[in-house]
């Protein structure tokens, strides 16, 4: 796995966090992809739980002592172990879309200490206003219909005071495949992802405070198109917003798919780049977010 340096554009966003394009997930297919991918999930998941160890060592630089926590988007529980050692005496709860994932996550505890399992969705938080300190959430944004809508929950559950931390995909992710498969057809075969200052100006207008943003791209290499497609299978993420047909042509469309993506092979083998964005902002204490909507009202006033 190879690393760039964060790619930082400069300039403010010129497009609102909403979904930029009209790419919509049936939930229901991505969790039985997820269901699916449960057993194979850990031994393909190498770049997710790459991602995951380094969105912990970016936490470990913050100074907090949470009680109570939120791993929102916990697949099958990379975080836990460190969650765990790390915050001895917090309480830990594991939310997932998925449930065969929730389950793999079990072994994570055990008899002295272990995590509270969630099936739901993160843009549908079921808990209650201001109940965590923190919540963690690595690569799971990626698959909301609504980006400000999870932001919204992520802030809603959280204490005032407390601390939001996540990482995502950005533009650049699968660049190459997408590159590929439009040389192929017109059909999206390749999720659309959100730009990181967008995500930042969402984080700004959903009431959070004081965002932090940065990004990296790491490179996974292969030595065929194959192991590409069977390894984003192996995990579930093979799912995309538009569903693909490829008809009778299956075959010659995926050939052609092959030959494009030999323009990219170096070194006798062919990359897959993902652009990753790593984030964590704060819901405002209470007194700083009644001088917010004290602000707000004031903005908008009308005559």
């Amino acid at each position: 796995m190879n690393q760039q340096p964060g790619r930082f554009p400069s300039g403010p966003a010129d497009k609102s966090a909403q979904q930029k394009s009209s790419q919509k997930f049936d939930q229901a297919r991505v969790r039985r992809a997820f269901d699916r991918a449960a057993d194979s999930y850990e031994q393909f998941a190498v770049l997710q739980n790459e991602v995951c160890k380094r969105l912990l060592e970016k936490l470990g630089i913050v100074k907090i002592n949470p009680q109570f926590i939120l791993d929102a988007g916990a697949g099958t529980g990379a975080a836990i172990p460190t969650l765990f050692k790390r915050y001895k005496k917090a309480q830990l709860v594991a939310l997932d879309l998925s449930e065969n994932m929730l389950n793999k996550s079990r072994q994570h505890g055990n008899f002295m200490r272990s995590h509270h399992l969630v099936c739901a969705d993160i843009e549908k938080l079921p808990f209650a206003d201001n109940v965590f300190d923190l919540v963690f959430s690595s690569l799971s944004l990626q698959w909301c219909n609504d980006l400000n809508a999870a932001l919204l929950e992520a802030k809603r559950v959280l204490k005032p005071g407390g601390l939001y931390v996540f990482s995502t995909f950005g533009p650049d992710t699968l660049k190459e495949l997408r590159s590929s498969w439009a040389t192929v057809d017109n059909v999206n075969h390749v999720n659309q992802f959100i730009d990181m200052h967008d995500i930042g100006d969402a984080l700004l207008f959903d009431g959070f405070a004081e965002p932090v943003m940065e990004a990296e791209v790491l490179t996974v290499t292969y030595e065929s198109v194959n192991e590409i497609m069977h390894d984003l299978k192996a995990i579930g993420a093979n799912v995309t917003a538009q569903r693909s047909r490829t008809g009778l042509g299956g075959k010659a469309v995926l050939q052609n798919l092959r030959q494009s993506y030999e323009q990219f092979r170096q070194n006798n083998l062919l990359p897959a780049s993902y652009e990753i964005i790593y984030g964590h902002a704060w819901k405002p204490a209470l007194a700083k977010a009644q001088k917010q909507q004290t602000k707000q009202q004031f903005v908008d006033f009308k005559p």
